[in-house]
């Protein structure tokens, strides 16, 4: 009998459940309802629907031979789970969910981190279903379809995380039976997880399957499981040998076309020395792949643990210098050859030759305008974010460092094209085919890597792969001691310059391998300051913060630290977590310092650029540290980027949409830029474009905050309340949305006639002063939508009196076309400089 609460199974003759205490009531007692009617089992969920009251389904994740798996939220304990619908026809077979319940109890206790946790098999509505945790990752066989086959390092890594995760199921004597590549993923942080112990086979309760019944998937099975007979851990030993022959050889060692086939090849045929498929395989991993799959249990390892050690030692003894790549297929699987009769093709010829004539008479007849030369295209390549595969999972900071290090260096090839930072960091953590990136970001390469930090010893794994195809071109692995991290960097961003067979000038070169500290304790306290402040949340840059001032005791000189820390208070202003008087005094301190040790530095002169336009209001000088930043790295998006609100703010409109779009170019998938371009087109008075564009920010990010503000004010110059309102009130449901869409949903609501909304939200924003710093300017944008002209500029001068940097843009926001013909206006415009 199984327990309501725990869910434990229970001798028929309890009262109460063994593990918790609850009382149980027999089915007996339960008398069936005389209207109840026939219960349907399902065999699908639908998107969005609610599933037993407590599941949400956000999307069908696969299909397997259970049943679909869906990506669900779970609204009581408020967190994504997996839930595993299982098929009809399985679930009509008393046996198998007897069994499933059974083997279930044991999985559940498996708690590791490799392991993917299982929680749970329920009915409802007649529809069994199995929930688990939700991993959000890659599996191992998407991976390999990918780059056909993986590096003997990287598939040595992924084999011992599995032998860690079986280890501690053998342990508590769950046998896996279905271990293949499908079922092991590869989390965001750079895990690997087993996944599906559901049809996990506990040791210790004997007679639970019946005998001569075959469970598992056939290319993965041991000889064992084809025939049905009792099974221990050494049959997910051979399964794991499947794999580990898949993913350095990129096939699995039997096929067939049907189940039965390959099952008899499993049972009598010897499989063939993976080294033959791959000659890149060490003598040793061949060896030990064989091993696995021997026919006899005997004769294989005897324990995952086993099996770890023998992958531990080959891992040692592999040299620092690990190249893959093997040969690539043909375009075409035939030869085509085509014969001609030389009195066919000799007519053709004298036609031919004779319309050649022609036109170079005609060409020297008539004048000819000079042509420019052809510019060749450039060479592309992004750089996605590195995997950490650390034993502690703490390296995150370092992964995205060691990237956000290789795009920087890169970027100053003129004749490299290099995605920015935020296009190329927006696919981390989704799982995405390689040939799916390089098609969104326009590349023909793409650098991925993975970063394994113990200790003081590195080991960084490079791999360069064809966009186009997602054929590894290079890959290569590096070890070395922590404080060696600089010429590591130097080696390995000059190998990639090699491999993409650029040539370098010198100052080309001086800028790739340029360094900012000689201290790897300040460098490692800047990266995780960086890492803190780009969460953007007021504790991270808090955190940020103290990292980077740590980084300055180490190495006093370290310009970067200087700049990081006066982004950092730059951000407190930026987000309103601090006045703008109290923070751009720091920020203007922090970049100066940054500038004494080096002037050379574009991404200071482009913070310095923006203290001048939205503090000092010095717009000459500002323009000059603008043009300054972009001419020091005309690659640099974010000085193209705030170029741009720069030059929509002195009404220069057609100068600010081509900036913006060139900064889009350069970062095409940066959600903030695509906004940017609605912000330009919005200020331009092209509001049905801004519309446009605003909407196709949202599909970037349905979520994005600032976009979906952007569209409901533009949708406010349309005279589109019903809508903008609409758009304002879905912000109330998201983290600090509330708050950030109250200044434009008042104004919404005063310019709709809803005056005592709109005076209401006034009033809650004036007592909310006190905790969270909100602009004078916002209030007057209010009072301008409720006609106050008094009241608005009497805000408007404790704006300027305040230095916000709201009134920058007075000059062209559209809401104060209300007010421009006043005089008060005018002379607001005069003593900024902006008539």
């Amino acid at each position: 009998m199984k327990c309501p609460k725990c869910h434990s199974d229970n001798p028929d003759t309890s009262r109460f459940c063994s593990e918790c205490g609850t009382q149980i009531i027999a089915t007996e007692e339960i008398l069936p309802s005389p209207t109840k009617t026939m219960e349907t089992p399902r065999e699908e969920l639908s998107t969005g629907a609610t599933f037993a009251d407590r599941y949400q389904i956000i999307e069908e994740l696969g299909k397997g031979g259970m049943g679909k798996v869906y990506k669900a939220h779970d609204t009581e304990i408020k967190e994504k789970v997996a839930l595993k619908l299982i098929k009809p026809e399985i679930a009509a077979d008393k046996e198998t969910i007897e069994r499933f319940q059974h083997e279930l109890k044991f999985a559940r206790k498996i708690s590791h981190r490799n392991v993917c946790r299982m929680y749970d098999l329920n009915k409802e509505e007649g529809s069994y279903y199995i929930t688990m945790e939700y991993v959000e990752g890659e599996d191992l066989k998407s991976m390999i379809r990918m780059t056909k086959r993986l590096s003997v390092g990287t598939a040595i890594d992924i084999a011992k995380q599995v032998c860690e995760g079986l280890s501690e199921a053998h342990r508590l004597g769950v046998v896996h039976r279905d271990l293949k590549s499908n079922n092991i993923m590869i989390d965001k942080e750079g895990n690997v997880r087993i996944m599906d112990f559901g049809i996990a086979r506990s040791l210790k309760e004997k007679g639970i399957t019946g005998a001569g019944v075959m469970i598992g998937t056939p290319e993965y099975m041991s000889p064992e499981q084809v025939e049905g007979k009792e099974v221990d851990q050494r049959s997910d030993i051979y399964s794991l040998g499947v794999i580990l022959y898949e993913m350095v050889t990129g096939q699995v060692p039997f096929r067939g076309d049907t189940p039965f086939t390959i099952g008899m090849k499993h049972k009598g045929e010897i499989p063939r020395d993976p080294k033959e498929l791959n000659t890149q395989i060490p003598e040793d991993l061949s060896r030990v792949i064989l091993r696995c799959l021997e026919k006899n249990t005997e004769n294989r390892y005897q324990s995952a643990g086993e099996l770890h050690s023998e992958l531990e030692s080959i891992d040692k003894g592999i040299p620092t210098t690990e190249r893959v790549i093997p040969e690539r297929r043909p375009l075409t699987s035939r030869e085509i050859t085509v014969q001609f009769s030389l009195k066919k093709l000799f007519i053709p010829a004298v036609v031919i030759v004779a319309l050649a004539i022609i036109a170079v008479v005609i060409w020297q007849i008539f004048p000819q305008k000079e042509s420019a030369p052809l510019q060749p295209q450039k060479l592309s390549i992004a750089v996605l974010p590195f995997e950490d595969l650390s034993p502690n999972k703490d390296q995150e900071y370092f992964c995205d460092g060691m990237a956000d290090e290789l795009i920087n260096r890169l970027t100053n090839i003129e004749s490299l094209r290099v995605p920015a930072r935020t296009s190329a960091f927006s696919f981390k953590g989704k799982g995405l085919d390689i040939r799916e990136i390089g098609e969104k970001l326009e590349v023909e390469n793409v650098l991925e890597g993975s970063i394994r930090k113990a200790g003081n010893k590195l080991r960084i794994t490079i791999q360069l792969v064809n966009a186009a195809d997602g054929y590894p071109l290079w890959s290569e692995k590096y070890e070395r001691d922590e404080e060696d991290i600089f010429a590591l960097q130097d080696e390995i961003s000059l190998a990639i310059v090699d491999k993409l067979k650029i040539k370098l000038l010198r100052e080309n070169k001086v800028k790739v391998v340029k360094r900012h500290t000689k201290v790897p304790e300040a460098y490692n306290l800047y990266l995780k300051g960086h890492f803190y402040v780009n969460k953007m949340t007021e504790d991270t840059i808090k955190i940020g913060i103290e990292y980077f001032e740590k980084a300055i005791e180490k190495d006093p000189s370290y310009a970067l630290a200087y700049l990081g820390l006066a982004k950092a208070y730059d951000m407190y202003a930026s987000l309103g977590l601090m006045p703008p008087k109290e923070a751009w005094p720091i920020v203007k301190l922090e970049v100066m310092k940054a500038l004494k040790i080096d002037e050379t530095l574009a991404e200071a002169h482009l913070l310095l650029a923006d203290i001048k336009f939205l503090w000092d209001w010095d717009w000459e000088s500002s323009e000059r540290e603008f043009i300054k930043a972009i001419e020091l790295n005309p690659r640099l998006t974010d000085a193209h980027h705030w170029y741009a609100f720069y030059l929509m703010a002195m009404g220069r409109h057609e100068e600010a949409i081509a900036e913006i779009k060139h900064a889009l170019e350069l970062d095409p998938l940066s959600i903030d830029i695509n906004r940017s371009v609605g912000v330009m087109l919005y200020n331009a008075r092209e509001y049905d474009q801004a519309i446009e564009q605003y909407r196709n920010t949202l599909k970037l990010d349905p979520n994005f905050i600032q976009a979906r503000i952007g569209l409901g004010t533009a949708y406010i110059q349309k005279r589109m309340y019903k809508e903008a309102i609409l758009e304002f009130q879905k912000l109330a449901d998201y983290k600090d949305g509330s708050h950030t869409a109250l200044v434009p949903l008042a104004s919404t609501y005063a310019l709709s006639g809803k005056t005592r909304e709109a005076e209401k939200i006034l009033e809650d924003l004036r007592k909310q002063d006190n905790e969270r710093y909100i602009s004078p300017y916002q209030i007057a944008s209010i009072y301008i939508a409720l006609n106050d002209k008094d009241q608005a500029f009497e805000w408007l001068e404790k704006a300027y009196k305040e230095h916000s940097s709201w009134l920058v843009y007075l000059k062209v926001q559209p809401h104060l076309d209300k007010i421009r013909s006043d005089t008060r206006f005018k002379a607001l415009l005069k003593k900024m400089g902006l008539n």
